[in-house]
């Protein structure tokens, strides 16, 4: 089926976002583990993993409007120093993906394609979610201090 052209560009522009947060999340999520902060390592690995799904449901959206997936793209990935970088960085990133969500479906409602509006509705809540983690995260870490932010981080070693 042929897709809106504009819808389209929009959809790829979302799955070089959606390749982005991938490999800066992993990295991150690696990161964690290499300090010792399994609980992070954990965390970040699932919003890793989200985003993994997001781009195969938009590949999956592309391809269905006989579109060419563009999966050699990134954006600039903003690797964090520290705890606190990473989760400013990676919530910067996701709040940047709400506004992104949010006006292409107001772009897929304009073209009357409501597959698509259903899709990228599914995954705003799950970006929403990841917005609301790294605000929890930063609000702990304002609340108790840094240093005992990290020992709670540190529990939950895989054995």
């Amino acid at each position: 089926m042929k897709g809106n052209q504009k819808l389209l560009t929009v959809l790829d522009q979302l799955l070089a976002d959606e390749l982005t947060a991938i490999n800066q999340y992993m990295v991150h999520s690696e990161m964690c583990e290499n300090w010792g902060y399994n609980k992070l390592h954990v965390d970040i690995r699932k919003q890793a993993m989200d985003e993994m799904h997001h781009a195969e449901w938009l590949i999956e959206r592309i391809i269905f409007f006989e579109g060419t997936p563009t999966v050699s793209k990134l954006n600039p990935i903003k690797i964090g120093k520290t705890v606190s970088d990473m989760i400013k960085n990676d919530n910067s990133d996701e709040l940047d993906a709400v506004r992104s969500y949010n006006e292409a479906i107001k772009l897929a409602r304009s073209v009357d394609d409501q597959g698509t509006i259903d899709l990228l509705t599914k995954i705003l809540k799950m970006e929403e979610g990841h917005v609301d983690w790294a605000e929890i995260q930063r609000s702990q870490i304002q609340q108790m201090g840094l240093e005992n932010y990290l020992v709670n981080q540190a529990g939950g070693a895989a054995s």
